[in-house]
């Protein structure tokens, strides 16, 4: 039984040797009749690795390499073919050393020479773009990485990415857009182009085609901590705008106001998204009346789109609101000559005007000092007293100052002292010939002319002479 079981233990281990034998020339036949170093066979298998390169199946031609140099140390060209691969791939440690290993075999060989050169200028400016986007200076990171991906290393999936980082910095979305895409033919499943790429429709204000890229990447990697978080931020900013602008449609402007703000905090550098929301908040609080703050909001959105028309004649109308009248008038007149056959609009303007007009006029009762309600005992009693007070012959020192403010308050009487006059001034009637003064159909309150005559006695002579009293 014994000298069986030996046997059987002798047979068992052959067979185990046969096998691995059997494996090994299969698994290296191939590579070694393809690594022959005949001339023949060495051009077959460059010209393979050159194939693979131009498809983009650069792990292919790296392994072939690897391979052939691992079965012939002495075939020189494999190291000078893989030393170019890396390069493009930006592995630039691995290809300086391959490079060097090759100069050994082949000293002063000049081509080799130059891309080693190449190589270090690679090097370099890959360096100096990475270190250019972190202190800030965009446009100059983006000429040495352009050099790296246009001309030294046109495989290189670390330098695509940083042009890609570098453009989002400098808010070229489109060229994100077009330069992520390209990762993404190569690689659908980037998940750094796709972040990327969302970033920029994001910023585009496109937010469902962003939505889109953050899913697919979800899909790939849920618990990849950049796409949650730019997905998520997404949502509660759609969610707080949303919100907004419900609560305003339905009047309940308070709510409204506090539902913008909160969106807007949530990302201030979304200019494409912030500038309706800046805008939608300068409605709401023009129809609060707050109009200072409504100012504020719509200066913002103008500030971020300076043909947004909506946001100059709400601004018009916020300035009504705090009797900037001139400044309303710029704004209305602004939005009108950018929209002609906007009939709200001109409306508008003809309001501000309106009220800029009136607001250059002067204000009767502030120089009578009596309110809009003022009786005409009351108006009369109150210009008795002022042209006693500021009457010239009383105001000797003064006497020019004196007779403009006596011809004034004179005005003033006769405006609100007539009826008639009162209820159009009232009205806001035009009437810039009425209490003009000298001259004309107006008040002189030196006599002659229209009006009511008054009789002044002061001492000096005026018109009389003694201080015999004051008849009206």
């Amino acid at each position: 039984m014994e000298p069986l079981m030996k046997l059987w233990s002798f047979l068992f281990t052959a067979l185990i040797l046969n096998f691995i034998f059997a494996c090994q020339l299969f698994f290296l036949q191939p590579l070694v009749s393809a690594l022959d170093t005949k001339p023949g066979d060495a051009a077959a298998l460059f010209e393979r690795v050159t194939k693979n390169v131009k498809v983009k199946k650069y792990s292919e031609a790296l392994n072939d390499l690897n391979a052939a140099i691992e079965a012939d140390p002495a075939l020189s060209e494999a190291y000078w073919h893989r030393a170019s691969l890396l390069r493009q791939l930006c592995r630039y440690e691995e290809s300086e050393k391959s490079y060097k290993k090759f100069l050994e075999m082949k000293p002063r060989d000049s081509a080799a020479e130059k891309e080693l050169s190449q190589l270090l200028q690679a090097k370099s400016a890959f360096d100096s773009a990475t270190s250019l986007l972190d202190t800030g200076d965009i446009k100059k990171a983006l000429e040495y990485i352009d050099k790296v991906v246009l001309v030294f290393s046109p495989a290189c999936s670390k330098a695509k990415l940083l042009k890609v980082k570098l453009l989002l910095a400098d808010k070229d979305y489109s060229g994100v857009i077009l330069e992520a895409g390209y990762m993404l033919k190569e690689d659908e499943d980037n998940l750094e182009a796709l972040l990327l790429r969302g970033r920029a429709y994001y910023y585009l204000a496109d937010h469902d085609v962003a939505l889109r890229h953050y899913q697919k990447g979800l899909r790939s990697d849920p618990e990849h901590g950049e796409l949650k978080k730019t997905y998520f931020g997404l949502k509660n900013l759609l969610k707080k705008t949303k919100s907004a602008e419900d609560n305003a449609s339905k009047g309940k402007l308070r709510l409204a106001v506090e539902e913008y703000r909160a969106a807007l905090a949530l990302d201030p550098n979304h200019s494409a998204h912030n500038v309706n929301l800046h805008l939608g908040l300068c409605k709401v609080l023009v129809k609060l009346g707050r109009g200072k703050d409504a100012i504020s909001s719509c200066s913002e959105a103008l500030e971020l789109d300076g043909e947004l028309i909506d946001a100059l004649v709400q601004r018009g109308e916020a300035k009504l609101l705090t009797e900037d009248w001139e400044g309303a008038v710029a704004d209305l007149k602004e939005a009108a000559e950018k929209s002609p056959q906007d009939r709200n609009i001109r409306e508008a303007l003809m309001r501000a005007e309106r009220s800029l007009k009136l607001s250059q006029r002067k204000d009767w009762y502030k120089i009578l000092g009596v309110s809009k309600t003022a009786s005409v005992a009351e108006i009369k009693k109150a210009y008795k007293k002022l042209a006693l007070q500021w009457h010239p012959d009383k105001n000797v020192e003064n006497r020019e100052e004196a007779e403009n403010k006596f011809r004034e308050i004179a005005a003033a009487y006769e405006v609100l002292g007539d009826e008639e006059k009162r209820t159009r001034y009232d009205q806001g009637e035009d009437i810039d010939d009425m209490g003009s003064g000298m001259g004309g159909g107006g008040f002189n309150p030196f006599g002659g002319g229209g009006g009511q005559q008054y009789t002044f006695h002061f001492e000096g002579g005026f018109p009389g002479g003694g201080f015999g009293g004051f008849n009206f």
